[in-house]
């Protein structure tokens, strides 16, 4: 079982689903993810996702700093070719390091 990476609150874990290639959170049985491709060393995060049901609780943002946190852990560079993931490394400027130049 994976263990949750973000814990507060408990209904707003984020979840590493290595298999899957994605970091998700369900919650109120829906699924809201951030998918990500993984080749030579380079994390591609490509979609952010979070049903309307669960908008305006900051899930995206979980999900992507959860992502970017796993990333710098494994040792790798990050493409945000999904445009809220884009944004967010755009507006934390401590995740500027991350990004393959």
């Amino acid at each position: 079982m994976n263990a949750p990476l973000l814990t507060e609150p408990a209904d707003h874990a984020v979840v590493h689903n290595p298999e899957a290639q994605q970091f998700e959170v369900q919650l109120n049985g829906s699924l809201a993810v951030c998918v990500y491709h993984l080749q030579d060393g380079v994390l591609d995060i490509h979609h952010t996702e979070v049903p309307a049901a669960l908008n305006g609780r900051g899930l995206a943002g979980k999900l992507v700093a959860a992502t970017l946190v796993w990333a710098r852990e494994q040792g790798l560079r990050v493409r945000p070719s999904c445009s809220y993931a884009a944004g967010y490394m755009a507006k934390h400027a401590e995740t500027q390091d991350l990004l393959v130049r």
